[in-house]
């Protein structure tokens, strides 16, 4: 192998182990700032399709690594909300009127009410930071919907975001 491949290799390692620590450092402070119950990255790999990369977590039996979502419910028209800057504060999943798609994966995700932040990079929309509050109904206030999309804002600026 040669030198230069053996150094975009490292590269390419540093990188994500750096880009992992900003989103781990992130969702964190928001379960911290915001006492959610659980902060998730949902990570775009295709266009409108992801998953749950990273999470913080309450309590162990909330964790929902690996979920993809309903991909019935998230198609282009909810994306190109999101795309465009969208954010989604939902107090109650029982009386929001949102699609009944969203509201049974909601439900089978434990989540009574959500927060959720586009990471938006010059590429499009790359993940969304999103709090779940499980434990009952939320009222989200400004300063929190204020907060998460200062850490989408700084997630978005980041060299190791914007390269993946």
């Amino acid at each position: 192998m040669s030198d230069d491949r053996l150094q975009q290799i490292v590269n390419s390692l540093t990188n994500r182990l750096k880009r992992d620590v900003l989103v781990e450092k992130s969702l964190y402070e928001i379960r911290e700032v915001l006492q959610s119950d659980r902060a998730v990255l949902y990570y775009f790999y295709r266009q409108w399709q992801g998953q749950v990369t990273c999470e913080m977590l309450s309590a162990i039996e909330l964790s929902i690594l690996g979920s993809t979502g309903p991909d019935e419910c998230f198609n282009g028209e909810y994306a190109a909300l999101y795309e465009a800057g969208r954010v989604r504060a939902i107090a109650d999943i029982e009386v929001e009127p949102i699609h009944e798609c969203h509201r049974e994966f909601l439900r089978s995700l434990k989540v009574r009410a959500n927060l959720a932040v586009p990471i938006l990079t010059n590429k499009g929309l790359w993940g969304l930071l999103i709090a779940h509050q499980c434990s009952g109904p939320r009222t989200w206030f400004e300063s929190d919907i204020e907060f998460m999309q200062k850490q989408a804002q700084n997630m978005a600026m980041s060299p190791t975001i914007q390269d993946s």
